[in-house]
């Protein structure tokens, strides 16, 4: 029973876009547009010239459409099938995650890995295209694709905790849309999905080294273009695992504090 219930969980969000046909195309458009745009706009910066921050015309295109793929991992839509946090705070429904058969941190994650084995499976499909036709390049070694995959997943972890603490945010400020936009907007930059941190200013780059955030994205993609060197891994890996570990500690103490907070506002 319990895995019955872990399963329809995790399927929650995948299933709002599987049964709806125009949403896949849409997805299938707008991620297609999307690699198009990017790789053609990082080959214009780099008509000019060879090498800029440390990476070449190759390696920033590379990096800047995994970018965009790995940005499907997470990017379904949960906002349509009214399964946010913040709506359900908004509502009055969040009181059904503390009576269902699993706990409300269970639920979060197990609805969130859903998510993200969909859109693995959406990202692979586009990397493989991407490769074949060219566009991205691949690994430079077997040990650089492994260990390019243990920082992805370390990653994934890490962004999962940070996009969790913004849900836990709205059991505190109820109505927070501005703020969670902002952070939003904060974990795409500060992790590399807009530009790679390569190209920012050093104390740019030295404030995102006391952040997550550059953990989730950076880390892997430059650890798959050679950015960051095979040798120094292990130490990056490190820094993932400690932001994975203390963000689920984190975490885990606010739901304990959360649920002493279960309000609605309408509902």
């Amino acid at each position: 029973m319990a895995v019955l219930h872990a399963w329809r969980a995790a399927r929650v969000t995948p299933l709002g876009e599987l049964h709806a046909p125009p949403r896949m195309t849409a997805v299938l458009v707008r991620l297609t547009v999307q690699v198009v745009l990017v790789a053609s706009l990082w080959s214009g910066l780099y008509a000019n010239t060879g090498v800029t921050a440390g990476m070449s015309r190759e390696q920033a295109i590379t990096y800047a459409v995994l970018a965009v793929l790995a940005s499907r991992l997470r990017e379904l839509d949960q906002y349509a099938g009214r399964d946010t946090v913040i709506q359900h705070m908004h509502f009055g429904t969040i009181v059904y995650w503390y009576l269902r058969p699993l706990s409300p941190a269970r639920y979060h994650a197990l609805r969130a890995l859903g998510e993200q084995v969909y859109g693995a499976a959406w990202a692979l499909a586009g990397y493989a295209v991407c490769l074949a036709a060219g566009v991205i390049e691949p690994p430079e070694s077997a040990a650089v694709a492994g260990v390019f995959v243990v920082s992805l997943l370390l990653g994934q972890l890490v962004l999962y905790h940070v996009m969790l603490l913004l849900d836990q945010m709205c059991f505190w400020t109820v109505r927070n849309t501005a703020a969670m936009l902002i952070l939003i907007f904060a974990q795409n930059l500060m992790s590399g999905v807009y530009a790679p941190l390569w190209f920012f200013p050093g104390w740019f780059r030295t404030l995102s080294t006391f952040l997550p955030f550059q953990a989730t994205l950076n880390v892997p993609l430059s650890l798959y273009v050679g950015r960051i060197r095979l040798s120094d891994a292990g130490g990056q890996l490190a820094l993932q695992a400690g932001w994975v570990v203390l963000l689920h500690l984190f975490t885990r103490f606010l739901w304990r504090r959360a649920a002493r907070r279960v309000i609605s506002q309408g509902g």
